[in-house]
């Protein structure tokens, strides 16, 4: 199964996955955070204007991945962390760690104590593992007509969903 990288259809899927066994919960059970992450713009990609997904998590077991809109995101975030699309993929596509990036300024924290997320960095991997269980297709990786479908449903997604 092939699922466009950040789209509804991408954190449902990554949700149901995570919770259909309890390996993800168990690896992190030690983590109750609300994590939230901000893909910023990239036109070329489909991605008119930044894009926010937030994963809530209480002792490894999911309470929540979704998209939010910016004022839900400061108000729920423990922790917000920003970076391009691209950033995003090479970590989704693992060929690059959370923590190296993070650490080499490619990641902003814009929100919460460093500190704070360094005591769940070592988890980060098994929740890149939850949303990666399937085949990620890109924008970079779409043709023209794929991009702009995707483009579309984006935009039609955003408008309906306020996020």
């Amino acid at each position: 199964m092939t699922i466009r990288y950040c789209s509804p259809e991408w954190l449902e899927e990554g949700a149901k996955l995570y919770r259909a066994t309890d390996r993800f919960e168990n690896a992190l059970k030690k983590v109750t955070t609300k994590i939230f992450y901000r893909i910023t713009a990239e036109p070329d990609w489909g991605i008119e204007k930044d894009i926010i997904f937030g994963a809530e998590v209480e002792a490894g077991k999911l309470l929540e991945l979704s998209f939010y809109n910016e004022t839900e995101s400061q108000n729920r975030a423990d922790f917000i962390l920003a970076a391009t699309p691209q950033v995003w993929k090479s970590i989704l596509r693992k060929d690059k760690k959370f923590i190296s990036e993070f650490m080499l300024g490619k990641i902003a924290l814009e929100s919460g104590s460093k500190p704070g997320l360094l005591k769940i960095t070592p988890y980060a991997n098994h929740f890149v593992d939850a949303l990666t269980q399937f085949e990620l297709q890109f924008p970079d990786e779409m043709s023209a007509e794929e991009l702009e479908a995707y483009r579309a449903d984006l935009s039609e997604f955003r408008e309906k969903t306020s996020v």
